[in-house]
């Protein structure tokens, strides 16, 4: 098994290149396959030059598209590499890098879909965002047939190939909660997973999403993907 850390990018030139260093550092051996691709998302400012210093493959979008597209760049490039599959990490140093290396390690089939569960509580999250946490977890899990404890935590474990087969085409941040959806109703096995993660200071957080908007567009798209799929019987 071949597993990859992806790391999806914007303006990130302040953080990415410690995120990108310690998963380098850490990660284990998969015969010989690169640690780390960071995908820069369209950032104007050092993002992909630190990532690439700091030893990851580095792929560029020329124009800014949203995480969602960010990481199907970075899956299909993963593919490429011939990861079985891949754990996604953000760049703004939230995730531990040891948290990621242990979702990599999990003994569980390459096919499982495998979601870190915060406990934003304690982690110092803004409210805001464990509200918005909570009204997409319920949806989510209404419409799933799964109960669902984490659908924002941007650390999880994709199956490569599998998760490119299952046509989510969102581009922002909806697109992590379409592919939970997809999977869900192709009867994926999912494993959840407490994790720890880190908030910085509120003067020093860095974040591209919308407690309100986003959360909205995930509705929009729990609404959209359950007319575009048949639950399996």
């Amino acid at each position: 098994m071949r597993v990859v850390a992806i790391v999806p990018a914007y303006q990130a030139a302040n953080t990415v290149g410690l995120v990108v260093s310690d998963l380098v550092r850490l990660w284990p051996a998969w015969a010989g396959a690169p640690a780390v691709v960071a995908v820069d998302d369209g950032s104007s400012d050092q993002t992909a030059s630190r990532a690439e210093a700091a030893g990851a493959v580095v792929v560029r979008h020329r124009h800014n598209r949203g995480k969602g597209a960010a990481l199907r760049t970075g899956l299909a490039r993963a593919l490429e590499l011939g990861a079985d599959a891949a754990v996604t990490v953000d760049a703004d140093g939230q995730h531990p890098a040891e948290e990621a290396v242990r979702l990599a390690e999990l003994d569980v089939p390459t096919t499982t879909l495998v979601l870190a569960v915060r406990d934003l509580a304690l982690a110092g999250a803004p409210r805001a965002s464990q509200f918005s946490n909570r009204i997409s977890n319920f949806f989510l899990s209404r419409f799933s047939g799964a109960k669902l404890r984490d659908t924002q935590c941007g650390l999880r474990r994709y199956p490569v190939e599998g998760t490119l087969g299952l046509g989510a085409s969102s581009d922002g941040y909806a697109y992590e909660a379409e592919v939970v959806l997809r999977a869900a109703r192709a009867r994926w096995p999912i494993e959840q997973v407490p994790v720890r993660v880190f908030y910085p200071p509120p003067d020093e957080r860095v974040s591209h999403f919308h407690v309100v908007r986003d959360p909205a567009r995930i509705i929009g798209t729990v609404l959209r993907t359950l007319a575009d799929t048949a639950r399996p019987r």
